[in-house]
């Protein structure tokens, strides 16, 4: 079958195209025929070494397919069901072996393509707005890269809760996107001054939250944007790692920092499913429509990374194999 794997870090040219044996699951595992692969930022990190693996590798963590076999001592699932997963590395192959109490059934009415554009970043906006920080009605929140996967989950949830959603975006292009999820605001960051406008839209008052996956280019920003006891959530890196800070910098507002990982959050099988089924309940309601906005043949993965990384994707990106 046909996979992607790295053997060296570096940029999208590192991955490679190689043919290996379909994988049979071991106790406790299920053998999942994929249907469509999730492409996410933290790919790019895995790659990169940002974020270190022993090499060689495969890559990627996020598919949807059929389970088509079945490891001793299962019994969660059945050959034929239709599922999804996140956190296991190598779902960018045809087929990869899962441990069955890290996989999700995925509910009829949802695609396998909308499944694996969905659990990784769409269960990162759950524990987002539900735990890391519950967003209530009323509330003021600043999403940045609004048009982006994770962006876009979060901005249309947001809104489902009552929040007034302050977007962010790099080009007019994605602005009209934030708009049509219904961003009530939103600021261009490459041309305006996002503190400024924030502090402008709010009366002076600031965000209760701040929701932001590009890291360096918008730290700065993004505190002066907070609110008096405001939370700062740092969940990604596009733009490069946040700079070092020394916490007596929070005090002049009494604010809060944290830099959370999804894989805490779903931690157990319970915590797991019940994220997933949030997560399917609200796409299944309506509230939140998966945008796809762009598939890749699974053989041009390095493709697919030139063009996340160039900013040239908008809403999530799967691979097709």
């Amino acid at each position: 079958m046909l996979a992607i794997q790295i053997s060296r870090t570096g940029g999208p040219e590192v991955l490679e195209a190689v043919e290996v044996e379909v994988p049979s699951p071991a106790a406790g595992q299920i053998l999942v025929r994929h249907a469509a692969v999730g492409l996410n930022y933290i790919d790019t990190y895995h790659r990169s070494g940002l974020y270190p693996l022993k090499l060689p590798s495969g890559i990627g963590l996020e598919a949807a397919g059929t389970v088509e076999a079945l490891g001793d001592g299962v019994t969660r699932f059945k050959v034929g069901d239709r599922v999804a997963y996140n956190g296991t590395m190598g779902a960018y192959a045809e087929a990869a072996v899962v441990p069955a109490d890290r996989a999700v059934k995925v509910p009829d009415g949802v695609s396998l393509e909308t499944a694996a554009a969905a659990m990784l970043k769409g269960m990162t906006a759950e524990f987002l707005v539900r735990r890391c920080f519950h967003v209530k009605h009323g509330d003021a929140v600043l999403i940045h890269a609004a048009a982006g996967g994770v962006g876009q989950i979060l901005v249309q949830w947001c809104k489902a809760l009552g929040a007034t959603v302050i977007a962010t975006v790099g080009s007019e292009t994605k602005a009209a996107i934030a708009r049509d999820l219904g961003a009530d605001h939103v600021i261009g960051y490459s041309h305006e001054d996002v503190a400024a406008k924030v502090a402008e839209l709010t009366g002076g008052q600031g965000v209760a939250v701040v929701y932001d996956g590009v890291g360096k280019d918008t730290w700065a920003a993004s505190l002066k944007s907070l609110a008096r006891r405001g939370v700062m959530i740092t969940f990604g890196n596009a733009s490069g790692p946040v700079p070092a800070f020394a916490p007596l910098e929070l005090s002049a507002k009494s604010l809060f920092v944290t830099r959370p990982k999804l894989f805490d959050y779903i931690a157990t099988t319970e915590e797991l499913d019940e994220s997933a089924q949030a997560l399917f309940a609200v796409i299944g309601s309506g509230a939140v429509k998966i945008d796809i906005g762009q598939t890749f043949p699974l053989a041009e993965a390095r493709a697919a990374h030139e063009a996340l990384e160039g900013r040239r994707t908008t809403g999530a990106t799967v691979l097709i194999p």
